[in-house]
């Protein structure tokens, strides 16, 4: 083999190995990252009575909106196939910020900031996957969860629909957010009052 093809031979090596990985890094269209750094931005209503929230099942997304301004917008965790998310029109019927799960399994697990909008179906803070996997409720970030609440009055209407107008512009700005990599907390920490405390703060255990 002459020197000529030998390198013209290392240069095409190096070549499909660099494309090789920008193709991996581009089938990475988010980084992941965890949810209790994700602080959203957020304006409170002029007119809390015109307040109004919107889910979108298929982007993952929440929006609370008065008129056609977005107040907040947060990544969500909604119901898995086996139990999906309820779509439809609902009101916000009951808030509490400090629930607990009543049934098993994990009774006594926290719900914070829970807002009801259907018997046993609540927006509620809880551990962010980046794919549908809950019973059928909507998770939020903690943050996100304790602002939510705050902006959200009860009586305020609920859609959750497959899409909502703000998927392809507001929604597709907002992190991926994924804390399956992270340590459980302690049953101890989850089932004692401090984590009620903690969540007024914006914080969970050592996150």
């Amino acid at each position: 083999m002459t020197k000529p093809t030998l390198h013209f031979l290392l240069t095409a090596v190096a070549a499909t190995a660099i494309l090789s990985l920008t193709g991996c890094e581009t089938t990475r269209t988010a980084s992941h990252s965890h949810s209790f750094k994700f602080d959203p931005p957020n304006k409170m209503p002029k007119n809390p009575s015109a307040v109004k929230v919107k889910i979108s099942t298929g982007a993952q997304r929440l929006y609370v909106v008065e008129g056609n301004e977005v107040l907040i917008a947060t990544p969500v965790t909604v119901g898995k196939a086996a139990s999906p998310t309820p779509q439809g029109d609902f009101k916000i019927y009951s808030k509490q910020a400090h629930r607990r799960r009543v049934s098993q399994p994990d009774a006594g697990y926290p719900m914070t900031y829970w807002m009801e909008f259907k018997p046993a179906y609540g927006i509620h803070w809880g551990f962010m996957k980046p794919s549908p996997a809950t019973h059928g409720c909507v998770r939020m970030p903690l943050i996100a969860a304790k602002e939510v609440f705050a902006i959200v009055p009860k009586g305020a209407p609920l859609n959750i629909a497959k899409s909502q107008p703000w998927d392809e512009t507001i929604g597709k700005s907002l992190p991926v957010l994924d804390d399956g990599p992270l340590p459980n907390p302690p049953k101890s920490y989850l089932h004692s009052p401090q984590v009620f405390s903690d969540a007024a703060k914006g914080k969970m255990w050592n996150f």
